[in-house]
């Protein structure tokens, strides 16, 4: 029996606010959108393993960061939801990328390097990727990468 599909939710979370994070809602959307379309997959959602991530000491915060980073290059797709700039969320995609895994990105920021060039696909709001995801075009994408 082969193993279940598994996903990273990337994204923003504080991104450039110094004192507080962006709403996280879009994580929920993904995780119930990858869900439904694809049964028994595992999703991997980084504020639901270190929930208040930005109350936590010094200590405990470097080790979620690194275990994050880390992680983001053991699943079989990350779907990076960037509504702008995030330095973590790039990250990321770069481990992400150099483990072999198919990078999404949700973004506005399609001309981005860090994007561009990371990224397998770019979409550029959670109403597309949910409109990709619904047709199939996430399941042959992941098809074609897993052929390779």
């Amino acid at each position: 029996m082969s193993k279940p599909l598994s996903f990273f939710v990337a994204g923003i979370i504080q991104g450039s606010l110094p004192d507080s994070a962006h709403p996280q809602n879009y994580r929920r959307e993904i995780k119930n959108l990858l869900l439904a379309s694809f049964p028994g997959c595992e999703v991997f959602e980084p504020v639901e393993r270190y929930p208040d991530s930005l109350s936590y000491d010094d200590e405990t915060a470097r080790a979620a960061f690194f275990d994050l980073m880390e992680n983001a290059g053991k699943h079989d797709v990350l779907i990076a939801f960037v509504p702008e700039a995030s330095m973590g969320t790039a990250i990321e995609m770069w481990n992400a990328r150099d483990a072999g895994s198919l990078v999404i990105a949700v973004t506005p920021l399609g001309r981005n390097w860090a994007v561009r060039y990371l990224a397998d696909l770019v979409l550029p709001d959670i109403r597309s990727f949910g409109r990709y995801v619904a047709g199939g075009g996430l399941a042959k994408k992941i098809r074609e990468k897993l052929e390779r």
